[in-house]
């Protein structure tokens, strides 16, 4: 009788085990940083909304204002930014709103109105590292990303 030991031995395993884990750990930070990226594509459309909005109101009124629900908008999607203006009276969800990464209304840097402009802002620590990603829109809808918190 012959004992044909068939299969794989610990060692060999292992090996394969080891394999696989270091393949998945040369990928996983490329993934995460393409997750990050996709996340920005909501700021550039609500930013692009308040920008509509804000020539709305200013059409029909000769002038901007900081109050995003009497220009009408709100955020859209999973509203991961908090969007607005950063006034000494700002209230949230009037002047701004936070998003579900709960960044303070200090973040939203730069931003400012006057009765014939304006410059919205967008922050949020996407990647999760303390490292704001902050962008801004004015009355030209020109889309300025202030500072980048992917790299």
């Amino acid at each position: 009788m012959v004992n044909n030991k068939a299969g794989f031995s610990l060692i060999e395993l292992m090996v394969v085990i080891a394999i696989i884990a270091f393949l998945a750990s040369l990928g996983t930070p490329v993934y995460f940083k393409y997750l990050a990226k996709a996340k920005q594509s909501e700021v550039v459309i609500n930013l692009a909304s308040i920008h509509t909005a804000e020539q709305m109101y200013f059409a029909e009124h000769g002038t901007y204002n900081s109050n995003l629900n009497e220009i009408g908008w709100k955020p859209a999607g999973k509203n991961l930014y908090t969007y607005g203006f950063n006034t000494p009276d700002s209230e949230e969800g009037k002047h701004f709103f936070v998003g579900k990464q709960n960044t303070s209304k200090s973040n939203l840097k730069k931003s400012s109105l006057t009765k014939s402009g304006f410059i919205a802002s967008a922050a949020a620590d996407i990647t999760g590292k303390g490292k704001m990603d902050i962008w801004t829109i004015d009355e030209n809808r020109s889309i300025e990303h202030i500072q980048d918190g992917i790299n």
